[in-house]
């Protein structure tokens, strides 16, 4: 993803603010590990590599860490249990920074959980009723399903079960991996080696490459609390 990611930074300020924090509850082999690979990733694409360290709802009311938000041209969700991770941001400082600094022009993106959050749906899909449920609604009209191309390996009912539980007014979304769907709120491109699904209730499933647009109108109310 890094020619996905040095796009992003296009013609925005060089620095880029990860968090780590939907890895928090694997423990701390796993954030070193998604900080380190956030460092090593962005250093690469010649930015400055800011690693926000938020594992729980205190460090995300924290005003020096909300500080650290300010001026990035892109803030990055990694990846662990989506609903851990909206559930942790949802309302707090940290947050609030985030949005202002996306509102002011930055880009706002995540792989995995981090994908899932910024959306209508994010949920411990292995222990469905963890946590709320709802992601950030950074794009309440979409549910994103990540690693759509193994899904069927590790939670083969999971597409079902979230076109079931999803308002109409949201698209249900299979992204492969080395994918990812760029731009919003409603016009979208597809990067990367494979695909993105867009899911129907009827059991059919549209795919779009690499190179290839999805218009997806939004019916439903904004919202990023």
């Amino acid at each position: 993803m890094e020619a996905v990611d040095a796009s992003l930074l296009h013609g925005r300020p060089r620095r880029a603010v990860f968090l780590p924090t939907a890895a928090a509850e694997d423990g701390e082999d796993r954030v070193e590990y998604w900080l380190e690979l956030g460092t090593r990733h962005f250093t690469r694409l010649g930015v400055e590599a800011v690693p926000l360290r938020v594992l729980d709802r205190k460090d995300a009311e924290r005003d020096d860490l909300a500080a650290l938000v300010e001026g990035a041209g892109l803030v990055y969700l990694s990846g662990g249990n989506p609903g851990y991770l909206a559930d942790t941001l949802r309302a707090t400082a940290v947050w609030e920074a985030v949005v202002r600094c996306w509102e002011a022009g930055a880009a706002l993106a995540g792989c995995s959980a981090g994908a899932c959050a910024l959306s209508a749906v994010a949920d411990d899909f292995r222990n469905p009723g963890r946590f709320s449920g709802r992601g950030l609604a950074v794009v309440p009209h979409i549910a994103a399903i990540p690693h759509f191309d193994r899904l069927a390996r590790y939670a083969p009912d999971l597409a079902d079960t979230l076109l079931e539980s999803t308002p109409p007014e949201v698209t249900v979304l299979g992204i492969d991996e080395d994918t990812a769907l760029v731009g919003g709120p409603e016009q979208w491109a597809v990067a990367g080696r494979q695909a993105v699904w867009r899911l129907a209730r009827d059991g059919r499933r549209q795919r779009f490459g690499s190179g290839e647009l999805l218009v997806l109108r939004s019916t439903a109310a904004a919202g990023t609390d």
